[in-house]
């Protein structure tokens, strides 16, 4: 890899087959930062462990995260994949950070408090101290840039802070602060036009589906709700069909979309069909890719390893430094 390009860390924990707003929120954006940085992509499945009531599905889960960043364009041959849990000097250097953490930073930060409401009757000593660990994700590997949106600074602040009192406590310069890539992760509607895509509300669209299945969800997606009959004009800026036009239709057809909902030459039905088939021609380079990946498993559990070793050479050179700056015998 080169080295002087600087390095950017994400990671995401493991939700299984990958849906159009993990696509246009983040993957699209790991998979553009490769030609430009140094990155480094991890499947956070310790972070997942503090919500998480059964480890039944974890394994598949990861695989199936793993096969589409892969077919999305992740490259292991110019960024570094893999599995948090594989490298435990994340979980040392979690602990030297907690050892210099107020618990009181801790459980004021906005992502405790949403957890919190997520996860009312499971508040864990993991959960208080995911940001910790989130911190050392990033400190391990002496990321330069972590892509965020504007709503998760607070997160990469408390990374910093995390920094300043490590080597202010330790009188060393060991860690390196971070820099927030701001990144505008589009806020992806789900099929039921008002909630943010995700699976626990069953309002996604897996990248993964058959068109056939694709082609469902499509048809299940809410419209205009002002619009009760196929002789009223729509209003496409408050349909979010029109909205996944604008990302997968060509310019032409988006144009055509816009004239005909507005004078009812066009029904919400025909409407959804286009959509349909032009989400599934623009997923086909993409499902060729997961399904030609998908015949060898073993394949990808090297790429994995691959990553491990990469990532472990990071780690281990980080840890020696920040033991030595502790001073421990």
């Amino acid at each position: 890899m080169i080295n002087n390009r600087g390095r950017v860390f994400s990671g995401a924990r493991p939700t299984g087959r990958q849906h159009l707003g993990n696509f246009l929120g983040a993957i699209k954006n790991y998979v553009a930062l490769q030609e430009y940085y140094d990155c480094v992509y991890c499947v956070v499945d310790i972070h997942a462990l503090t919500t998480m009531e059964t480890t039944e599905n974890l394994k598949a889960n990861t695989m199936d995260m793993v096969l589409d960043w892969l077919a999305a364009g992740m490259d292991p041959q110019k960024s570094i994949v893999f599995i948090q849990s594989h490298v435990p000097e994340v979980m040392e250097l979690h602990t030297y950070l907690s050892m210099v953490t107020p618990l009181g930073k801790l459980t004021d930060l906005p992502t405790f408090k949403e957890k919190v409401r997520e996860n009312p009757h499971n508040i864990n000593y993991g959960l208080v101290g995911y940001p910790v660990l989130m911190a050392a994700d990033i400190l391990l590997y002496k990321a330069d840039f972590v892509p965020v949106g504007v709503d998760q600074a607070p997160h990469i602040e408390f990374t910093r802070e995390c920094v300043r009192s490590f080597n202010y406590r330790y009188n060393s310069n060991v860690l390196i602060e971070p820099q927030m890539k701001v990144t505008e992760f589009p806020k992806i509607i789900g099929i039921d036009g008002t909630q943010k895509m995700g699976k626990s509300l069953d309002n996604h669209i897996e990248m993964a589906s058959t068109p056939e299945e694709t082609t469902k969800r499509v048809m299940m997606m809410v419209t205009d709700p002002q619009r009760q009959r196929r002789s009223d004009p729509g209003n496409p800026d408050v349909c979010n069909v029109f909205t996944f036009h604008k990302i997968f239709s060509s310019k032409e057809e988006v144009d055509q979309v816009n004239r005909e909902c507005r004078s009812a030459e066009i029904g919400c039905v025909d409407c959804k069909k286009l959509l349909a088939k032009n989400l599934n021609n623009y997923l086909i380079p993409f499902r060729e890719k997961r399904a030609e990946f998908a015949k060898d498993e073993q394949k990808i559990w090297d790429i994995l390893e691959d990553g491990r070793i990469r990532a472990q050479k990071i780690a281990q050179n980080t840890i020696e430094e920040v033991r030595s700056a502790i001073g421990l015998p």
